[in-house]
């Protein structure tokens, strides 16, 4: 019995590594969970909604419906400017906020924070006006995936969003490690200046891969 499933273990392995590989990377979704969790503000929410986006994209790569992206050659590029417009934006408003610094709280809640549905709003927009987004679940992980059969394939996939799930979570609560470091509005400046410097690296990718 084990020896029957043994592929599907070292299918749901490669899918976990490969997953945990595209989604460990300094980039506008993880810096903005981050935060969340920094100022412990709907972090469960946000993170349970980068999570979920990921699980659905991921589902549509193993399923075979990668081929919907070359369907629509024009998705990317709307994508992709998109994406451009709203990082430019809020980077600006990061690099606003590093000028005005807060600091955690005693009960550990920053002031200021935005309320559970313009948080989600965020994460949502920052999820997915990110062309590279789908280029990695649907497109990279829906190619490796569809090489495996059946329950092999089943198995890559949930490894994928495994390694998601454990990711989101464990940025968003961990960062609660770090708020000690953040009683003081130098390393507030300090994150939010970081967090508008990759978003505004982001947006400035975006458009130059539209424009070349």
């Amino acid at each position: 019995m084990f020896a029957a499933f043994f592929p599907s273990a070292s299918a749901a392995l490669e899918g976990f590594g490969l997953g945990a590989g595209l989604i460990i990377a300094i980039g506008a979704q993880n810096a903005y969970v981050l935060r969340q969790g920094l100022r412990r503000q709907h972090v469960f929410a946000v993170a349970g909604l980068c999570f979920l986006i990921d699980c659905a994209l991921i589902a549509v790569g193993a399923g075979g419906f990668a081929s919907l992206l070359h369907a629509f050659p024009n998705l990317p590029r709307i994508a992709a400017w998109g994406g451009a417009i709203f990082l430019a934006g809020y980077s600006l408003r990061a690099f606003a906020a590093a000028l005005h610094p807060g600091s955690l709280k005693a009960e550990g809640a920053a002031p200021g924070g935005a309320g559970l549905r313009a948080a989600l709003v965020t994460a949502l927009a920052l999820s997915l006006l990110n062309p590279h987004v789908y280029l990695d679940t649907v497109v990279l992980l829906g190619g490796l995936a569809a090489q495996y059969p059946g329950k092999e394939r089943l198995a890559f996939a949930l490894g994928a969003m495994a390694a998601s799930g454990l990711w989101f979570y464990g940025l968003g609560y961990g960062a609660r490690q770090l708020a000690p470091l953040f009683a003081r509005p130098a390393a507030w400046r300090l994150l939010d200046g970081f967090v508008g410097c990759v978003m505004a690296a982001l947006a400035v990718s975006l458009v130059i891969s539209q424009l070349s």
